[in-house]
């Protein structure tokens, strides 16, 4: 059992960044974006700040808190005796519960560019998207897309 705990704690905290950040970036399109008309606009960065994106986990927070769960209840059980072991056991599949939703909290955070563009008919935008390129304010750049799925590329 003991060899176990290893093994289950490693795989636990592999399994917490399974989150899908690839699509936040400028350079990726979605299935349903491919072969279809996108809008382009033009325009400056006017401002530009780092921030990060939250990003969602694929299996909703249930491999963190339950994998944390259940090492924290199998490390808890290694103490004590009796009555004691299970307070111990109980006390580790709380607090296994509260650090593995934790890690994968902050496993699935994302650098991000919170840009603040003026386009050319002279309306201000603001777009936030992967930081997986560099940006500076004074940058003309295009924006591909409409509503909620825009993009910014250099230009």
């Amino acid at each position: 059992m003991k060899r176990l705990l290893p093994v289950l704690a490693l795989g636990m905290l592999t399994l917490a960044g399974c989150a899908n950040t690839s699509t936040m970036g400028g350079d990726v399109y979605r299935g349903t974006q491919a072969g279809t008309s996108q809008t382009v606009t033009f325009g400056n960065i006017t401002a530009l700040r780092q921030v990060q994106i939250q990003a969602d986990s694929r299996a909703g927070g249930i491999i963190g808190t339950g994998g944390g769960a259940v090492v924290g209840g199998l490390l808890g059980r290694q103490v004590g005796g009796g009555s004691g072991r299970q307070l111990a056991t109980a006390a580790g599949v709380i607090g296994g519960a509260v650090a593995g939703s934790a890690i994968e909290e902050s496993t699935n955070r994302v650098r991000a560019w919170e840009m603040e563009i003026r386009r050319d008919d002279g309306q201000n935008v603001v777009i936030v998207q992967k930081a997986d390129r560099p940006f500076q304010v004074g940058q003309r750049v295009r924006m591909i897309g409409s509503g909620a799925n825009v993009t910014v590329a250099p230009y």
